[in-house]
């Protein structure tokens, strides 16, 4: 039995492959980044200091800054120095969106597996901001909704004034990583049903119900929240349609 470990060709995992000087920059950079080197919202090294501390062209440095803004961890603006951007849930769920929004797309039952977790993760949120709301909390939803009754008959408006009263609630949790679940969540549904919710004639239904899960968060009735809550969304589930 031959044990000689390259004593026979090399697998594919074991072969070198060349590797594309921009994906080089992209990674010394990154690194960079994760270490703290480049501090969130410091200005990136220009062009031309980077093209001299790694010893590459333009082109690649080009490149590799192109990908670090694609990814969300820089910001380029014209005229203006790349800075580094704050590193956070967000970012990471907007590197996402487009392939979720072709996910969607692609099957019918990958919404329905969307609306079905959407459901779990907001009578989660609600249940959570009846226990934990202040005062503060509720004067802003109740002022969330005041300000959606206001967009009637402006359905880009109204839909913005929806997500906004739902993201609110869940920032009740303090917690970043369930605020960037709700944007996100929220961000794929409404793409599929804004057209049919203007023409639903739904919309004062949708006002009471979001008045009424107010209330239950206003006196930490979290049992309560959680039953309105479901209402809610089962009623408005029929809203989100796949398109063909």
């Amino acid at each position: 039995m031959n044990l000689d470990p390259f004593g026979s060709a090399g697998s594919d995992e074991d072969r070198i492959v060349r590797r594309k000087l921009s994906d080089q920059v992209l990674e010394r950079l990154r690194g960079m980044i994760a270490r703290g080197d480049l501090a969130p919202g410091a200005p990136m090294p220009s062009e031309r200091d980077l093209m001299k501390r790694f010893g590459v062209g333009r082109p690649a440095v080009r490149e590799a800054m192109q990908q670090l803004h694609t990814m969300g961890l820089i910001s380029i603006s014209h005229g203006e120095r790349a800075r580094v951007s704050e590193l956070s849930a967000e970012i990471v769920f907007r590197q996402i969106d487009m392939m979720a929004r072709m996910i969607l797309s692609a099957s019918p039952d990958n919404l329905e597996h969307l609306k079905k977790a959407r459901r779990f993760f907001e009578l989660g949120m609600v249940a959570e901001a009846a226990r934990n709301a202040v005062e503060a909390d509720v004067a802003a939803l109740r002022q969330l909704v005041l300000a959606q009754k206001g967009e009637l008959g402006d359905p880009a408006a109204f839909i913005r004034a929806d997500i906004a009263f739902h993201r609110r609630i869940a920032s009740i949790s303090k917690n970043p990583i369930f605020v960037a679940v709700s944007d996100a969540m929220l961000s794929w549904l409404f793409n599929y049903h804004t057209d049919l919710l203007i023409w639903s004639g739904q919309e004062k239904v949708t006002l009471l119900e979001h008045e009424e899960i107010v209330g239950f968060i206003a006196v930490r009735d979290a049992a309560g929240a959680e039953q309105a809550m479901a209402k809610h969304l089962d009623r408005s589930a029929m809203l989100y349609q796949h398109r063909q």
